[in-house]
């Protein structure tokens, strides 16, 4: 909308008000901060929203990959030409051969349930970006050396250096029933992932070692396999299951975490409808401001008519000095959002220590910081949702600026 410049003039009029229009520009400017802190509010959420999704789906598929190989009793003998079949296949990045058991383990008398996963050299070498302490080289088949959680190893009071005992229930038969096997492990290395389910319980170990331990001979649990694409990782699996039939399933990170991703979606959706709302209210903030303008400006909207304005300059008028204000609020919103993201964390360090509750409870949000992805389009929609509404909301006052006639208004003036 290109304005002349006694268009210009007038909107810039309009919006910075003089003292006896006092109340106009307040209303005017609270217009401007309920859509800012709705377009914020919008842009913050959402993008914790994706962070939160896309940080979990990192973390969870960096341990388990986005399929898992599984076969029908918990055994997969013959494996190694199933793998390199596996690996062939189109869309397939990697696979790595698996073992997890859930099993206890036990420190100075402190026993704790755990999940043991055997792993190849090359996954745990693959830890290193979740390293804390110690040093995973040393893992290496029959040394008798393992890798546990930061949150593990605070439960059960073990440090690098000490030996935990791994128990596994189901050890030997014997004559006086089955002997519990357990085995002494000298801890090497600690990891965090950041998913606090996985850092209260993982031990990783070479797969000979979890073989061992498990008395499964060659033998392992599953096969994890990573493709190009997560989110079509069923297309991509597809010649595999066909393969696999009557012999081992097949269950995809969807398939695993459905509850999790499904109760993300549905909270994510949620809450933009919610805090959308926000943005409807900052519109007709908007309006009722543009309509007591109006009202204010009738004998002036009046005598710019009888110097030849026209309906068409008194429409272009209110529309820009009300998109202008949502287009100022949107503006100053998408600042506030990002510099909320920049700093969430210490906001919510701060807020836990001045309130005592600990809003962000690693047990509960599985994830141990606050994450945040910005989309770029999603930024668009929000922004693109608010100038829309505040242009929408423009229109009634502008149209009735427009319809004022001049001879009525000045005859009783």
């Amino acid at each position: 909308m290109f304005l002349s410049n006694f268009e210009r003039t007038i909107v810039k009029r309009y919006l910075l008000p003089g003292r006896s229009e006092a109340f106009i520009a307040l209303v005017a400017g609270i217009s401007v901060v309920v859509v800012m802190l709705s377009v914020a509010m919008l842009v913050t959420v959402m993008s914790v929203m994706n962070g939160f999704r896309g940080e979990l789906l990192d973390r969870i598929v960096g341990l388990n990959g986005h399929a898992i190989v599984q076969a029908y009793g918990g055994r997969l003998d013959n494996w190694q030409e199933l793998l390199k079949d596996i690996r062939e296949t189109e869309g397939v990045t990697d696979a790595s051969p698996l073992i997890e058991q859930p099993l206890l383990a036990s420190f100075n008398g402190r026993v704790e349930g755990v999940v043991m996963r055997g792993n190849t050299a090359e996954d745990i070498a693959e830890l290193s970006d979740e390293l804390v302490v110690g040093n995973l080289s040393q893992l290496k088949p029959n040394e008798g050396k393992v890798a546990i959680g930061a949150r593990l190893a605070e439960n059960i009071g073990a440090r690098v250096g000490d030996t935990i005992t791994i128990i596994n229930p189901q050890g030997r038969s014997t004559p006086f029933g089955t002997v519990p096997r357990q085995i002494g492990y000298e801890v090497s290395a600690l990891f965090e992932t950041g998913v606090y389910e996985f850092d209260k319980a993982f031990v990783i170990m070479p797969i000979p070692d979890a073989q061992t331990l498990l008395l499964t001979g060659d033998k392992i649990g599953m096969i994890e396999l990573k493709t190009e694409d997560a989110e079509n990782v069923e297309e991509i699996i597809a010649p595999i299951e066909e393969k696999l039939e009557g012999r081992a399933v097949i269950s995809t990170w969807k398939q695993i975490n459905s509850s999790i991703f499904e109760a993300l979606e549905i909270e994510r959706v949620a809450m933009f409808f919610a805090l959308s709302i926000i943005v409807v209210v900052a519109a007709f903030n908007i309006l009722s401001s543009l309509v007591m303008l109006v009202r204010a400006k009738t004998r002036d909207i009046a005598i710019m008519r009888t110097m030849g304005a026209t309906r068409k300059n008194m429409m272009k008028i209110f529309v820009t000095t009300g998109f202008t204000v949502g287009a100022i609020g949107s503006g100053a919103g998408l600042a506030l959002g990002f510099l909320i993201l920049a700093f969430r964390q210490p906001i919510v360090s701060f807020i836990q220590l001045t309130t005592g509750a600990q809003i962000w409870n690693p047990e509960v949000r599985i994830l141990t910081e606050l994450p945040a992805r910005v989309d770029p389009w999603e930024v668009v929609g929000i922004v693109g949702l608010a100038l829309g509404l505040s242009l929408l909301a423009t229109l009634y006052p502008a149209y009735k600026a427009s319809k004022t006639d001049p001879v009525q208004v000045l005859r009783y003036e």
